[in-house]
Formats: C-alpha cells, sequence, structure tokens
C-alpha cells in the first residue's frame, strides 16, 4: 500500500525535532531553539507607528541642490557651505505645529523659525536670524508687498549709530552686498508699514542668530523659495511673528 506523502514529510519532521530535543537533553542545555525565519527575504514589518508621511516637494531636495550657486536677474549668489549651518536651520518640510491657515507665515523667535503654513497639516521650515535684544518686533500683520533685489534705505536711527552708513542716505541699490539681499517682504499693521522686513541676507553665518536690527534674515536661496510661494498666493499673506 503506498503511503501518503504529507505523512512522510510530516513524520520526517517529528522525527527530525525529536532528534533535536534529544541532543539539547543530553547536552543539559535548556536554551530555546533559534530555528531560521521563514519569513521572504527583504520583508520589514517594523510599524511605522503614528508617524504620517511627509509630502514631496520638488524645491526641497539635497541640501547640495538646495544651496548650490545660481544665477538669478543677472546676480550669481554664490553657494552656501552647508555643513556649517545646523541641519535644523536648512530648509525642510515638517508638520505644521502652528495651527496658523494654509498661506500663513509665522515667525517662532525662540526657535528661530519661520513657517510657511501648507494645506494638508505641512509646513516648510525655514533657519532665520532674528534681532538683536531690544530691536525684535512680534504680532499679526500682512506681508503686503514682495520685491527683488530691493534698495535698503537706512532709517535715521541707524546711520546715527553707524555713521559710516549716511552714504546710503537715498538708499543702497540692490545687489549681492545690500544687506536686504535677493528678496524683500514687507510687514505691514493697520495699513501702515511697520519698518520691519522678512528678507535675504548674503550674512548666512547669522542664520540661527540675534543679529539684526529687528528685520527677519533668510538665506538668500530660502528668501527666493519663500518669496516664489508667496507669490502665487491669491490673497496677501498674514504674518504672525512670536
Amino acid at each position: 500500500m503506498l503511503q501518503d506523502p504529507g505523512y512522510v514529510v510530516s513524520r520526517r519532521a517529528v522525527l527530525s525535532g525529536l532528534g533535536v530535543m534529544s541532543l539539547l537533553g543530553a547536552s543539559g542545555c535548556s536554551q530555546v531553539l533559534d530555528l531560521p525565519s521563514l519569513e521572504p527575504a527583504g520583508v520589514d514589518r517594523m510599524s511605522t507607528g503614528s508617524i504620517p508621511p511627509i509630502s514631496v516637494d520638488s524645491n526641497i531636495t539635497d541640501n547640495g541642490t538646495m544651496y548650490a550657486s545660481m544665477v538669478d536677474n543677472g546676480f550669481v549668489i554664490p553657494a552656501i557651505p552647508f555643513q556649517k549651518i545646523k541641519p535644523e536651520f536648512r530648509r525642510q518640510i515638517v508638520i505644521d505645529p502652528t495651527g496658523e491657515a494654509p498661506g500663513t507665515i509665522v515667525v517662532r523667535l525662540n526657535e528661530r523659525y519661520l513657517y510657511w503654513v501648507q494645506e494638508g497639516g505641512e509646513a516648510v521650515r525655514y533657519g532665520v536670524g532674528i534681532g538683536k535684544a531690544g530691536f525684535e518686533w512680534n504680532g499679526r500683520a500682512e506681508i503686503q508687498y514682495t520685491k527683488q533685489w530691493p534698495t535698503w534705505t537706512p532709517p535715521r536711527e541707524m546711520i546715527a549709530r553707524k555713521p559710516e552708513l549716511v552714504k546710503w542716505t537715498n538708499g543702497q541699490p540692490g545687489g549681492l552686498d545690500n544687506p536686504l539681499g535677493a528678496r524683500a517682504h514687507y510687514i505691514f499693521k493697520d495699513g501702515q508699514d511697520t519698518g520691519y522686513r522678512v528678507h535675504g541676507s548674503p550674512e548666512w553665518w547669522t542664520i540661527g542668530t540675534q543679529a539684526s536690527s529687528g528685520c527677519v534674515r533668510m538665506i538668500n536661496q530660502d528668501v527666493i523659495d519663500l518669496y516664489n510661494r508667496v507669490k502665487a498666493s491669491p490673497t496677501k499673506v498674514p504674518i504672525v511673528v512670536a
């Protein structure tokens, strides 16, 4: 009489298991036998928990690409040595911590971050430099308008502190050495110019510090990225500085 093939396999498996158990018993071992896993190779069974996926943005790639040299309106913006900037101050997409409506700029002074709030509970986060102690501004306002390679006119109070700036009484033309950098976003409250700006800066090493006279500084490559997002907004952009 022919045996059932399944019976043969099962009997062999049982005998094999008994043999292994006998060897372990004879050696006095009491450990659990570590048998090879039957999972297919390369399968990752670890749960991602509650961490939501982050969306993809073509303007937020690797640091070498984001902070490479670029030509803008005839100006050659130098590459940024991003390795010298703390990773948390480089452009990236994060889960929005602000609770503000999409299309809002939020500056958190203590964190030295600027957030561009997006749909879907995310935000683009940039590192910024902020005003020195006694020069900060905070409040709710709006970006009335923006400019590319703006003219910088130092206020009288600044000229009094730094007389060498008197040569720019009528304004310093836009350029690589201009303190407003490649772009400026002008902050107005109740229809009045606050005198404060969110702007680029050639002094990338001041990002993450208190170095300005009250304005919010950004890396030139970052302020261009923010400018493109603000310009695409169908309405005036609210800004919260706190």
